[in-house]
């Protein structure tokens, strides 16, 4: 007599394996937040994808010259420094527009704070080093 045949058992994947590794990225609505605030006209939705690849480009590129210059002084940890040079080496850091400007014009104020030392009462400066 006949016997019916059997299903081969499918191997099971594990589901780490079908996850598709992606790579840290600034969200699609903050670029698109931050591109309407500047352009202050309406902008086509294909035009945004654009938009999310050069600025995947310029950070790409901005932190690869930051760890470059991290590194050609002799440290492995990038520093205010490193920025401070990059900035003034792409002409946004000038003798007439220092950094502390740049930071208090287009940083909320949490991050002004931080960044920013400020003295207060009690002859202490705040953010201390």
């Amino acid at each position: 007599p006949l016997q019916p045949q059997r299903a081969k058992p499918v191997p099971k994947t594990s589901r780490k394996s079908q996850k598709k590794k992606r790579e840290p990225a600034l969200a699609s609505s903050y670029i698109k937040q931050v591109f309407r605030h500047y352009a202050k006209m309406p902008v086509a939705r294909d035009a945004y994808q654009i938009i999310e690849k050069c600025c995947e480009k310029y950070f790409k590129q901005l932190s690869d010259d930051l760890e470059v210059y991290a590194h050609h002084a002799g440290r492995k940890t990038v520093e205010m420094a490193d920025l401070e040079l990059l900035m003034r080496r792409q002409r946004l850091v000038t003798d007439k527009m220092p950094l502390h400007v740049l930071i208090e014009r287009y940083l909320p104020m949490e991050y002004r704070k931080l960044l920013i030392p400020v003295a207060v009462s009690g002859n202490k400066v705040i953010p201390s080093k």
